[in-house]
């Protein structure tokens, strides 16, 4: 018996548990109404009543922890579930509802309207017959709701338009809930009249848009479905519409430039938001204008108004972001009764069903981003910055066929003091903002410059999750245009001028740091092109240093620059780039390490607060400190230096072990072998191999093919050649004795860089050869004399093919025994 009652248990748990697994939204969320309502006995179902309306949903968890729907306050409300029924005297909805034909269930389920129109329309003996039928029975409410012209007319003709309507609602098959796909088309029993099935996932199924309220009533010859309202014939599609609506003649004139009028004509399930004609004339002339007279922008703008799925108004029970056919997203919700685009209520009538979708009047022209120009993408938080860009000019300049990106700052990077500048010296600033080329934020990359409509170079920086522009970094809201992108920054951007150096020796407050880094022989790092985080210590950190403290500082160079390299980092590091609350571990060109973190948009390093971040110079940045910075790993040696250090740091304890000493840092740190040249360099794209050519300046040309990293070293030498013979000179007879020298010299360079794109064989190799023979120029040095250099512009003289100027020098004896010497210019 065990045994027995074991397998029929699992046998209903398994079957149970398939018709769990195998049922649709509506059922699980009817399963999640009667978990919530298990308090109030067996087979009770919790529902939301939205207030001062009659609706009512099984709801979602989201809907029923807010305790709203469509942004209006809802009630509880604990009916039994379909299929039961209340027993006096018991808790709970104890007992099974009877089972009818579908005629007698309409009864049950309350639709009793429908029901008397059953029976005055004959369809009465047809549905209390054989058969097998889906009843989708409009509501009471929804038979008072319908207009008094339709009503009128289908009571004055019960016999054919009544019974053709009734017909309408029904299909020759039993379909549950479950059964009613999302997407489905099923053809009714009046005329093979098409009823669209939406079945979404907050539960909610429409037949025609009108929403199932009470599903699944069983009957003995099929199962009753009721409706909120009575659904109409459905013939035309979403194209047919607007070409007979008077109402739609803008949309429609849009929708035929653009070619996608015949897209609303195809089978689909769409969603069409459908502006009129008022909507369109509400729109400024000449934006309408440009975007209807441009195709790709129509396009865009027709296209953003239609979603590629069937969203029915009673579907909607809250917010829900929907993608369009023009590639970005609507936001649809609801207040209420009335349905909201983007949060806006715009919708003038709603449900208007065809064939091939749904329809929604709305009052407002929507304007997707692609068919907007770039000055047009600012939204509330820019609003400073487009306002000023067309008051000073700059908007003219941003020509509808150019390409462009704008590097918008929020509203509250604006200060007072800036909005009050000479109106030349904001434009510049604004300038500054307007790259002249169309670059999206996944195009950007670290160590790109962007030329500016000024003509300013602006450095990209891109962090693990920041990107920045010079000392400003992006915000979210990035957004593409027609002829160009908007990103917005934090701040207003600004471009460096200065390097390093030249910024600490412009201002005072660095002076004492400055005077150490001469000292350590630092200066020409902070002056050269490079990429530097540099961390600078005021004059307040080296209070209570003294001249002799100082000298005892500058005297052990090896530790001087230790402490001084410890200030700098290899790579630029905005402080807006990094993580907030987040710790970032940079290695300093000392060795050591730095540790650096931001909270409340200040910037930490180890734990000491910057006093002004993020100052641009054109090899790297500077972060502004009050404290000396110093590894807290690293031992003093020296008592003299330990009590130096401890008078200037004492927020850590400076660790002294005797005797030890710092490591030495060779300068070849930053060493770099720049070659400046007037040769301009050739560039030849043919193959992904990198070639570098050096080109020879002696006797006769001489090629060779050099790899990267190698060079050529060429000797040009000759044997001294002395003559003596007399001159007059100034009336009297001089002996005078010259020595003509070939100077030995090496000369290597310049060079010419090239990237080649090749396959690497012999014969480009050939052509390469013969392209330099033409620039190679035979240069014969002579030096006379003292063995005079020859000058810069000689030699570029030299290199475009003019013919070589010789200083001769030649030193001659007069007969006082003194020297003379001339200098000519002589052409060979």
């Amino acid at each position: 018996m065990k045994i027995f009652f074991l397998l029929t248990f699992s046998t209903i748990f398994l079957t149970s548990f398939e018709q769990a697994s195998a049922s649709a939204h509506y059922d699980k969320i009817l399963t999640h109404s009667r978990i919530r309502a298990r308090d109030q006995g067996p087979n009770v179902c919790a529902l939301q009543q939205v207030m001062g309306t009659k609706k009512k949903y099984f709801s979602t968890c989201r809907n029923w922890y807010q305790g709203a729907i469509c942004g209006k306050k809802a009630t509880v409300l604990y009916e039994c579930c379909p299929g039961y029924m209340k027993m006096d005297g018991m808790r709970g909805c104890p007992a099974v509802a009877p089972i009818d034909h579908v005629y007698g269930t309409l009864g049950i389920v309350g639709a009793t309207s429908t029901q008397q129109y059953s029976d005055m329309s004959k369809l009465r003996e047809e549905i209390e017959g054989r058969g097998s039928f889906t009843f989708f029975a409009p509501s009471n409410e929804a038979w008072e709701q319908l207009s008094s012209e339709i009503h009128r007319n289908l009571v004055d003709n019960v016999n054919i338009e009544l019974y053709n309507a009734l017909h309408h609602h029904m299909i020759n098959k039993r379909m549950l809930t479950k059964d009613l796909k999302n997407g489905m088309t099923l053809v009714s029993m009046y005329n093979g009249q098409k009823l669209l099935i939406n079945h979404y996932p907050n539960g909610v199924v429409t037949v025609n848009c009108a929403r199932v309220i009470h599903g699944n009533q069983i009957a003995t010859n099929g199962v009753v479905h009721v409706i909120d309202r009575v659904l109409t014939p459905v013939g035309n599609t979403i194209q047919d519409f607007i070409e007979v609506e008077d109402d739609l003649s803008s949309l429609r004139a849009a929708a035929i430039t653009s070619d996608v009028l015949d897209i609303l004509g195809r089978p689909g399930h769409y969603t069409l938001f459908a502006p009129t004609n008022e909507a369109f004339e509400s729109l400024p002339r000449g934006i309408l204008e440009r975007i209807m007279g441009d195709k790709v922008a129509s396009e865009a703008l027709v296209k953003f108004h239609i979603l590629n799925t069937l969203q029915c108004s009673e579907a909607i029970m809250g917010g829900a972001v929907y993608e369009t056919l023009e590639g970005n997203t609507l936001e649809v919700g609801c207040d209420g009764e009335t349905l909201t685009v983007n949060g806006v209520k715009m919708v003038k009538r709603k449900d208007i069903v065809t064939s091939n979708g749904v329809i929604h009047l709305i009052d407002k022209v929507l304007i997707p981003d692609s068919a907007k120009q770039v000055i047009e993408l600012g939204g509330a938080q820019q609003t400073t910055f487009t306002d000023l860009v067309a008051q000073l000019g700059l908007a003219s300049s941003l020509r509808p066929e150019g390409q462009y990106t704008l590097l918008a700052p929020l509203n509250g990077a604006f200060s007072d003091d800036t909005l009050q500048m000479d109106q030349r010296l904001l434009k510049t600033i604004l300038q500054n903002h307007i790259i002249k080329v169309k670059i999206g934020l996944n195009e950007l990359y670290n160590g790109q410059e962007l030329e500016t409509i000024g003509g300013k170079l602006l450095r990209v920086f891109v962090y693990r999750t920041a990107v920045c522009v010079e000392n400003s970094c992006m915000v979210r809201g990035s957004k593409e245009g027609r002829n160009g992108f908007i990103h917005v920054f934090r701040q207003i951007i600004k471009p460096a001028e200065k390097t390093l150096h030249e910024m600490l020796r412009n201002d005072k407050r660095f002076s004492v740091f400055l005077s150490l880094v001469k000292a350590a022989d630092l200066d020409d790092v902070l002056s050269r092109p490079g990429e530097w985080t540099l961390f600078v210590p005021t004059n307040d950190a080296f209070k209570g240093l003294t001249d002799d403290d100082k000298d005892i500082l500058i005297r052990d160079k090896n530790a001087l620059r230790n402490i001084l390299l410890y200030h700098l980092t290899q790579g630029v590091f905005i402080g807006s780039g990094f993580e907030p609350g987040v710790t970032n571990i940079l290695k300093t060109i000392q060795g050591g390490k730095l540790y650096l973190k931001t909270v409340n948009d200040t910037l930490l390093v180890n734990e000491l607060k910057a006093r002004e971040s993020d100052l641009m110079a054109t090899n790297g940045v500077i972060h502004v400190i009050d404290k000396l910075l110093y590894p807290a790993d690293l031992p003093v040696g020296n008592d003299q230096l330990l009590t130096i250090l401890k008078k200037l740091i004492k927020y850590i304890q400076i660790k002294f072990v005797r005797d030890s000493t710092f490591k030495e840092i060779p300068l070849t740190f930053y060493k770099i072998n720049i070659i400046e040249s007037n040769v301009q360099p050739i560039i030849r794209k043919e193959d992904p191999s990198i070639t570098q050519l050096t080109k020879l300046i002696e006797g006769e040309p001489e090629f060779k093919i050099v790899r990267e990293g190698e060079t050529i070293t060429k000797v040009i030498h000759g044997e001294p050649v002395i003559k003596t013979y007399t001159k007059i000179i100034d009336g009297r007879p001089v002996e005078v004795t010259e020595k003509k020298v070939t100077e030995e010299r090496i000369i290597q360079g310049p060079e010419i860089k090239y990237t080649r794109i090749t396959a690497g064989g012999s014969d480009n190799e050939e052509k390469i050869k013969k392209f330099l023979e033409e620039e190679v120029t035979k240069v014969t040095k002579f030096i006379e004399g003292d063995g005079h250099l020859l000058e810069d512009e000689e030699i570029k003289r030299l290199l475009q093919g003019e013919a070589p100027v010789r200083k001769v020098q030649a030193n001659k004896r007069t007969q006082g025994g003194s020297t003379r010497r001339r200098t000519r210019l002589a052409y060979s």
